[in-house]
């Protein structure tokens, strides 16, 4: 069953405050998220019957006060936001449910009730038995490897690494939430301290405290809201490997290829239909990555891309436009604040608008390119 306009988003918002918050705990911040989501698209809680969350949905739905009739738990790291979506579109065309609230909320910098995460030779993870006991201690050490590889085998140069941040404050410059928003040079890049190498301060993302929801409806009511509907035209998924070293190739992501290739497929557009394209960028390599295995650019290609200013403002192909992971906010899972872009952008709500923005793609990574998830998003309403 293809899920093309089947559904839309017809509520999103973000916590009302995004950053540090020691005052909130993850759970307060799932429903600060929520409830402004709710009021965004002017409904009440007794209209939700669905709800998905990386949290336990037994809390949001105890603490909401309602018995869901569908729930989604799946934990794939920062895209699982976007699995949400596509599940929740799936169970809303199959009658299962009718109004989903997707949620989130991390305290990922203040820890406030947050569960307890196990990490090095003592985590009896599969990473923890088979990859920490080698000796990277983290995201910035287990993606490092990959992205040398990567950098030899295509050309792609230190300063085309760089220019990912450099463009993106270039959006979050307009942005009045970002967490960072003067405007950088590469040499400015090279400048921050040096974190793991080919990673520089700057080429990684942010630690905040911040979250988010959606409502999600059948297409057939979207008209219903106060809001602009934002259909779901193609949705896609996908799983690699937990252990970065294990991956197929390095130097690309096969989740990455195969959600995006379905949710081309099922959206009906081409790379040439997208206006506006979000892709995770918890470090700087991920967008030169996504604009190559979405097939927006050719191989060893994506670098020079972005450093000749095709996703900076005034761009072929704006990217990233609030500032991302790198500049906006990322509170450990970064996908719900790209759905939130992408939602913005299309309504044409966002802080930094591109003009005439119709469709919409956003790319999510969890994990060390562990999964994948793909959203096609329009304003365009449906027709044959």
């Amino acid at each position: 069953m293809s899920l093309r306009y089947k559904t839309a988003i017809v509520g999103a918002s973000e916590t009302t405050e995004i950053g540090v918050l020691p005052e909130m705990s993850e759970t307060q911040l799932h429903i600060d998220g929520a409830v402004n989501a709710m009021q965004n698209a002017g409904i009440g809680v007794d209209q939700i019957d669905g709800i998905s969350s990386t949290m336990n949905p037994a809390i949001l739905a105890n603490y909401l006060g309602i018995v869901p009739k569908w729930v989604d738990n799946t934990s794939v790291g920062g895209t699982s936001f976007l699995i949400h979506v596509r599940h929740a579109a799936a169970a809303i065309a199959s009658g299962l449910c009718e109004t989903v609230l997707c949620a989130m909320g991390e305290s990922g910098r203040s820890r406030v009730g947050t569960a307890r995460r196990g990490g090095g030779q003592r985590d009896n993870s599969y990473p923890g038995q088979f990859e920490s006991i080698y000796g990277p201690t983290g995201p910035p050490s287990l993606f490092g490897m990959g992205v040398l590889r990567f950098m030899k085998e295509t050309g792609t140069t230190f300063e085309q690494l760089a220019s990912v941040a450099v463009a993106q404050r270039k959006w979050s410059n307009k942005v009045p939430r970002a967490m960072f928003g003067d405007l950088i040079t590469t040499d400015d890049v090279f400048n921050s301290r040096m974190i793991c190498y080919p990673f520089n301060l700057f080429m990684c993302c942010l630690v905040t405290d911040a979250g988010g929801s959606l409502i999600l409806t059948s297409a057939e009511r979207a008209k219903d809201f106060p809001t602009t509907p934002v259909y779901v035209m193609g949705t896609g998924e996908s799983v690699e490997t937990p252990v970065v070293s294990q991956m197929y190739d390095m130097t690309h992501s096969a989740a990455f290829q195969t959600s995006s290739k379905k949710a081309f497929e099922e959206s009906g557009v081409s790379h040439d239909d997208i206006d506006h394209l979000m892709v995770y960028d918890a470090f700087a390599h991920l967008p030169i990555y996504g604009l190559e295995d979405l097939g927006f650019v050719g191989r060893g290609e994506g670098g020079a891309f972005v450093e000749e200013g095709n996703t900076s403002p005034g761009g072929k192909l704006p990217m990233n436009t609030n500032g991302g992971g790198l500049s906006y906010t990322h509170s450990g899972m970064y996908g719900m604040y790209a759905i939130q872009e992408a939602v913005r952008q299309v309504r044409g709500e966002a802080a930094h608008q591109v003009e005439g923005v119709k469709t919409s793609f956003v790319q999510g990574v969890g994990g060390m390119f562990m999964a994948a998830g793909s959203l096609v998003l329009t304003n365009e309403e449906p027709h044959d």
